[in-house]
């Protein structure tokens, strides 16, 4: 899927990535998110890991075309979207640690200025690229009915409470893109937001 958002050497990048892949058995959509996720990280392994809800995709794309905020857990993964999303929808973005000069008692930072965008954006697209308490908490959230987000892009890394948290997203019945084990980051975070960006904007 060629678009202007995409630079040539993107698409270049993309070609090799399609003719190391071969076949697969994503559907357009899921391949174009994971593809992206490939290019940012190098990471073939990708293409198995990423989980998709069977509403995912739909509820990301309405959501960005509507404008609703997209807020991130840290300032990378805000950093990595903003440039894109002044190209297309301009959505509010937010990143969650910014909203917590200190932490709550028992919190990190991250998760203190979640739990405040929740309050704020119950409906946002929510994306954790770095922290599992965030996550956790947003889980937490959204199981006591506080939030429900159009989207959930979980994909934290690293090795304390990341399976955990993940595991607390997938019990969930809600719109989520989630990377199975360790692996993630704010590379990957950014990388799925990108994506649903140009599907958005291919698809207006």
């Amino acid at each position: 899927m060629k678009t202007a958002l995409n630079h040539p050497i993107v698409e270049q990048s993309f070609a090799i990535i399609d003719r190391e892949v071969g076949k697969h058995q994503l559907n357009q959509r899921e391949y174009a998110i994971s593809r992206r996720v490939i290019h940012a990280t190098a990471d073939f392994e990708y293409l198995n890991l990423l989980k998709f809800s069977p509403s995912a995709i739909d509820s990301g794309i309405a959501a960005i075309k509507s404008g609703v905020p997209i807020i991130t857990d840290v300032t990378m993964v805000e950093r990595g979207i903003k440039g894109l999303v002044a190209k297309t929808f301009n959505n509010p973005v937010i990143a969650a640690i910014d909203l917590a000069k200190t932490a709550d008692p028992g919190k990190t930072r991250t998760e203190t200025g979640l739990l405040k965008c929740c309050a704020r954006y119950p409906e946002a697209i929510y994306v954790i690229g770095n922290a599992p308490t965030a996550l956790l908490g947003l889980c937490d959230q959204i199981s006591h009915g506080k939030a429900m987000p159009a989207l959930v892009i979980g994909v934290p890394v690293g090795f304390v409470s990341v399976i955990e948290s993940k595991q607390a997203l997938l019990q969930l019945d809600i719109p989520q893109i989630v990377i199975e084990g360790r692996k993630g980051g704010s590379p990957a975070a950014a990388s799925i937001v990108n994506a649903l960006l140009v599907l958005a904007s291919y698809r207006n």
